[in-house]
């Protein structure tokens, strides 16, 4: 394991492979509320969502010894919910509209705050932008993917990913002032 990434729960993970009662609910514990947050924001759809939580559990632990620990466990396991919810949003064969040559400047969406919303408020507008959008923005910006990772993930050219994220800000913020005014 590399020495470099310093994982607060690798004695949990080392406990799960020596087979010690309890570890692995352990694990569920620390993680599921998050992984799950992971799932919903990306398939809108929380019978979905549960389904890719378990599966990612169950892979994660039926694979643990594969996990190096060259990231933090919960990298680990997030990127593998990520996988898990990409496989399923891909199986619905999403459009996305190939936008290479219409590029938007990024100064024409001005990053706002919404000091008086509360992240509710603003995941229930999300769940409300068109399924390229949410995908692209969650990604970018919940998930830390770059717009090259989000391409090759989604199968689009990364002029499609900036444009989609881009519209997709834009989109947010209509429906924030439309629900909740400016």
């Amino acid at each position: 394991m590399s020495r470099d990434v310093v994982d607060i729960h690798i004695d949990l993970v080392r406990q799960c492979l020596e087979g010690r009662s309890g570890a692995h609910k352990a694990l569920y514990d620390l993680y599921s509320r998050q992984m799950f947050s992971v799932a919903i924001r990306l398939l809108k759809d929380r019978e979905e969502a549960e389904d890719v939580l378990q599966e990612s559990f169950s892979d994660a632990f039926k694979n643990l010894n594969a996990f190096r620990g060259d990231s933090s466990f919960g990298s680990w396991l997030k990127r593998i919910v990520v996988n898990k919810s990409l496989n399923r949003i891909k199986k619905r064969k999403l459009a996305y509209v190939d936008v290479d040559g219409t590029e938007i400047e990024e100064e024409q969406v001005e990053e706002s705050s919404y000091p008086n919303l509360s992240v509710a408020q603003i995941q229930n507008c999300m769940t409300n932008l068109a399924d390229g959008f949410r995908i692209v923005l969650t990604l970018y910006l919940f998930e830390g993917f770059t717009h090259k990772e989000i391409a090759a993930e989604l199968k689009i050219s990364v002029g499609t990913s900036k444009s989609q994220y881009m519209r997709a800000k834009l989109k947010l913020k209509e429906l924030i002032i439309e629900q909740y005014g400016e």
